[in-house]
């Protein structure tokens, strides 16, 4: 089989330059696709996990069309994060700079946190030919004109998805609308859910459709925990976990901002000391809390997954999902922030019954879970689900009357399954009474 090479595609020799120093080798899968596709001029949608190569695919297609003659913003970068927004333009810097192309080739970071009259005065006398930010800052300065976005002939929209949960798909529109409507759109997105798809039929037509399917979903050195909720607080469950573990730093991931400050609330008020990061917290909250992680301030941190992708954290031995997420990719993305660089990796997920689909789909992909809970400050592993189905006796219809006639406690305190199942008995003795007594009639 002939192996992949970047010289086979129609790269500049300034961009060959900058494969050669950035020392690749081969494309990746997802280099592959985009990079003929994008260098064609097409509009694409891909798909692919964190760690594909999906920035460099997308990069080098561009600086491989960029004119340096002509004074006019080319393209436009835009991600879902400061943070995300930043490691692009890290990436867009390295490039010029390996090209030999300083002086020639201008980009521009338009991210918030910094001083909007400052900018709009920079922008205002050269006009990059890049403009990588966040949409909210694009837009403000497309508004104030100091940057004019109609003649740039290409849009990237990376971490869709993102985009969409964290509400900035509005922005992108009010951007999009202002620039030409021939222009190249590429959009990355790890998943597309159904939400999205009014704004893709809006700016796309017939794009060319890329989807990378990862053949591991998580690296070999990594070991998949289920711990039962069974109707527990997860905060209590958590502590117990704290106590068996040694992280260098845990990630705790819930579904939502509300749910992450909930949980933050009730680990704090038992005496743990957790950081939080979610979309809710301002620019300089953000700024200050990553600070704080990379200073060893936190063991735990709880957050969203705005942690997943939009932004990059070092050094996370441990996941624990307190809530599992809701489709398979967003479960490879939390996981996929620990087991790096050769590390030993642990994801803790804390499942309900309802959760069994999404663990099912996951074991279709290869991955092994260990079913435990910890009892008396240690490990114990108990019975997976299915183990638990089969010994489970099969209701009589009347047994499943008995329990339809329990009502379940507005309030839930402890005992109520108890008192339910108590309950449930009482019925069926009433509903077994009823019947022979009609029998006898």
């Amino acid at each position: 089989m002939s192996q992949h090479t970047f010289e086979q595609y129609a790269i500049s020799p300034a961009v060959s330059k900058i494969v050669e120093g950035l020392g690749f080798k081969q494309p990746t899968p997802i280099q592959q696709q985009v990079l003929p596709a994008a260098l064609r001029g097409e509009s694409l949608i891909g798909q692919s996990h964190t760690g594909s190569g999906k920035t460099h695919a997308y990069l080098l297609s561009l600086l491989s069309q960029l004119d340096e003659n002509i004074e006019d913003v080319q393209f436009v970068v835009t991600a879902p994060t400061r943070e995300l927004a930043i490691q692009i333009h890290e990436e867009v810097k390295k490039a010029i700079q390996i090209a030999g192309k300083d002086q020639v080739w201008l980009s521009k970071l338009l991210i918030g946190g910094t001083d909007k009259q400052k900018m709009v005065d920079k922008l205002s006398s050269t006009p990059p030919h890049i403009v990588v930010g966040t949409p909210g800052r694009i837009l403000d300065m497309v508004k104030e004109e100091a940057i004019d976005l109609y003649k740039a002939k290409a849009f990237v929209l990376d971490e869709a998805d993102l985009m969409l949960d964290l509400g900035f798909i509005e922005d992108v529109d009010q951007i999009l609308v202002r620039m030409d409507q021939e222009v190249q759109m590429l959009v990355f997105s790890a998943t597309i859910p159904e939400r999205l798809q009014p704004f893709l039929k809006k700016y796309l037509t017939n794009p060319t459709h890329i989807q990378i399917e990862d053949e591991k979903p998580s690296p070999e050195s990594m070991e998949h925990r289920l711990v039962p909720l069974r109707h527990k607080d997860p905060a209590d469950i958590i502590m117990d976990i704290t106590k068996v573990i040694q992280p260098y730093l845990a990630i705790i991931f819930t579904n939502g901002k509300e749910h992450a400050d909930q949980l933050a609330d009730d680990l704090l008020s038992r005496g743990l000391k957790v950081g939080i990061l979610h979309g809710g917290l301002s620019p300089r909250e953000r700024k200050r809390m990553l600070k704080e992680l990379q200073s060893l301030r936190y063991q735990y941190i709880v957050a969203t997954d705005l942690a997943s992708r939009g932004i990059d954290i070092q050094g996370v031995s441990h996941v624990i999902n307190a809530q599992m997420p809701k489709e398979e990719e967003f479960y490879i993305h939390r996981v996929g922030r620990t087991a790096r660089a050769g590390m030993q990796g642990t994801a803790i997920n804390l499942y309900k019954d309802s959760d069994l689909p999404l663990i099912q789909k996951l074991e279709k992909k290869g991955l092994s879970f260990n079913f435990f809970e910890v009892k008396n400050g240690e490990w114990r592993e108990v019975k997976s689900y299915n183990e638990r189905q089969v010994r489970e006796r099969p209701q009589s219809d009347l047994e499943k009357q008995a329990r339809s006639m329990v009502r379940k406690p507005k309030k839930v305190k402890p005992g109520y399954k108890k008192k339910m199942k108590q309950q449930a008995e009482k019925n069926l003795k009433g509903l077994k009474r009823d019947q022979y007594r009609k029998k006898k009639k």
